[in-house]
């Protein structure tokens, strides 16, 4: 599995947890199984392999990060989606830009050029083409105006 994989499996569960139906304990424990993985991967490709240790800390570092500083990311999306109400924000493309702004927040070993690259590629694959745009607009703005001296 690779971290691009790894990735995409975080933002589901971030989009998972903005249903709020389970604690962000849960949703790692459950889904983190190899039997979880089994039954998904069957219908699934994204997860047809079940990640390793690495990859695993990787995506409840992720997860948990976005569930632990959600109100300063979703400030965040608000502040760059001018003229946009976050509640019209499809929860997909709010998980995945929730994730980006982690990484680039949080995670100094992954270049935010990276982080940025990855969202929009994890978006192509749920969201129509103005969306994905829209995602790159918010994040690009938000690499530029917060975190300059990382560019």
């Amino acid at each position: 599995m690779t971290r691009t994989v790894a990735r995409e499996i975080a933002v589901h569960m971030v989009f998972e947890l903005s249903f709020a139906a389970r604690s962000v304990q849960q949703v790692l424990d459950e889904t983190l199984t190899e039997e979880c993985f089994a039954q998904i991967g069957a219908e699934e490709p994204l997860y047809a392999k079940f990640p390793d240790e690495v990859q695993q800390a990787y995506i409840r570092r992720l997860v948990t990060g976005v569930q632990d500083h959600g109100a300063e990311l979703d400030e965040y999306i608000s502040r760059y989606a001018v003229g946009w109400n976050f509640a019209r924000i499809p929860r997909v493309a709010a998980a995945i830009m929730r994730v980006a702004m982690f990484e680039m927040l949080y995670m100094p070993e992954i270049p935010n050029a990276a982080a940025i690259n990855e969202a929009v590629e994890i978006a192509k694959g749920y969201e129509p083409a103005e969306v994905v745009s829209f995602i790159n607009g918010i994040l690009g703005s938000f690499a530029r105006a917060e975190l300059p001296s990382q560019e």
